[in-house]
C-alpha cells in the first residue's frame, strides 16, 4: 500500500492529500511534526533526504514532489483524470498548476518565511539554512494581490481554473488561498468570482481533509 508522509497543517502535503482523496486512493498516512524539526530527523533523511513533505513511498520508490506525485497516480489511476483527458485540457491543468504554484504558493511562502522570526535561517525549505531577506517577504504580499486578480479574472470566465473541470489546478488553487491566511492576505470583496468558486470547492469531501 501507498504510504504518504504528511503533516496535517502544512500546505505541500494538504495537495497531495487532497489528490489521493479525489482519486479515492487507499493510503497509510504518517504524519511529520514540522514545528519540533521532526523533518531533520535522521529517521525521516532516510525517507526524503531533502527533508521536506510531502513523501509518498510506493512500490517504485520515493516520490518527493508534488508534481511527480501527480503524474505518477494519474498514471496508475486514470479512471479520475486530474491532469486533463484532451492534449489542450492536459495544457491549460499543466499552465494553470503551474502559476498557481509560481505565482500563489511561492510568493505566500517568501512572505511567511522570509518575515517569520521562528524562521530566521530558513528562508527556504530543505536539509540547508538560508538568510531571510526582508525586502522578499514584502515582494511576495504585493505578489499574492497580483495573482488573486489574475485568479479571478480566469474564473469569471471558467467554472473551474483550468476550464470546465475539476483538476489538481483547483487543488493547488484551494490551498493558495487557504495559505495565503498565514501571511494575512485574502481575496478582496471586489474578487467574487474566487469567492464563488472557493465556496463550492470547500463542499467537496477532499476539502476537510
Amino acid at each position: 500500500m501507498l504510504k504518504l508522509y504528511d503533516c496535517s497543517t502544512a500546505p505541500s502535503p494538504r495537495r497531495a492529500r487532497m489528490l489521493l482523496a479525489e482519486k479515492g486512493i487507499a493510503h497509510e498516512t504518517v504524519q511529520i511534526d514540522l514545528r519540533s524539526g521532526e523533518q531533520m530527523s535522521d529517521a525521516f533523511r532516510a525517507v526524503n533526504p531533502r527533508c521536506t513533505v510531502p513523501a509518498l513511498v510506493t512500490d517504485d520508490g520515493v516520490l518527493t514532489e508534488n508534481a511527480e506525485i501527480a503524474a505518477y497516480l494519474e498514471a496508475l489511476y486514470p479512471e479520475t483524470p486530474m491532469l486533463g483527458s484532451t492534449p489542450i485540457e492536459k495544457a491549460r491543468i499543466a499552465k494553470w498548476n503551474w502559476r498557481c504554484e509560481m505565482e500563489g504558493l511561492m510568493s505566500i511562502a517568501s512572505a511567511l518565511r522570509n518575515a517569520t522570526p521562528a524562521m530566521k535561517d530558513r528562508a527556504l525549505p530543505g536539509p540547508r539554512n538560508v538568510a531571510q531577506i526582508p525586502e522578499l517577504a514584502a515582494r511576495g504580499q504585493q505578489q499574492i494581490g497580483w495573482f488573486f486578480e489574475d485568479l479571478n479574472s480566469q474564473l469569471e470566465q471558467n467554472d473551474y481554473v483550468a476550464g470546465d473541470s475539476y483538476s489538481v489546478a483547483d487543488i493547488t488553487a484551494t490551498v493558495v488561498v487557504d495559505f495565503a491566511k498565514w501571511v494575512k492576505a485574502s481575496p478582496s470583496e471586489s474578487h467574487s468570482a474566487i469567492s464563488e468558486w472557493h465556496e463550492r470547492m470547500k463542499a467537496r469531501s477532499s476539502y476537510s481533509l
